[in-house]
């Protein structure tokens, strides 16, 4: 065995099987699990998919919400222990792989369009 057959059987050891399918243009909350001293909790994070990089093990989402009127942006890991759950809420409608042209807009113009015909 090479090295990089160990790095993917040790990668393939460390991917979730219960991720639902995520696409770009959908809403999610992502619940993110947060230290606070010796506790944990978790924190949902709702917003809508703007990015996203696939690459096995190193797959990430990039998120985007607007928060009192500033927009976050947030990536996150998929396969990282942090991520408690993925919920999908809505299915967007669009015609792009990036959707960074969201930033430069404001109000109703950030709307998405919802898509049927896809299952949540």
């Amino acid at each position: 065995m090479n090295a990089q057959e160990i790095i993917r059987s040790i990668e393939a050891e460390q991917l979730k099987s219960d991720l639902p399918d995520i696409y770009v243009g959908d809403t999610v909350k992502v619940g993110v699990k947060i230290k606070e001293g010796t506790k944990y909790r978790v924190q949902p994070y709702e917003g809508v998919v703007i990015a996203m990089r696939n690459g096995g093990i190193n797959e990430t989402i990039t998120v985007r919400k607007v928060f009192q009127g500033v927009g976050v942006e947030r990536v996150f890991l998929l396969h990282s222990p942090r991520i408690e759950s993925i919920k999908v809420l809505r299915r967007g409608k669009v015609r792009r792989a990036k959707l960074y042209y969201l930033r430069a807009l404001v109000g109703k113009a950030t709307r998405i369009k919802q898509r049927f015909d896809r299952a949540l």
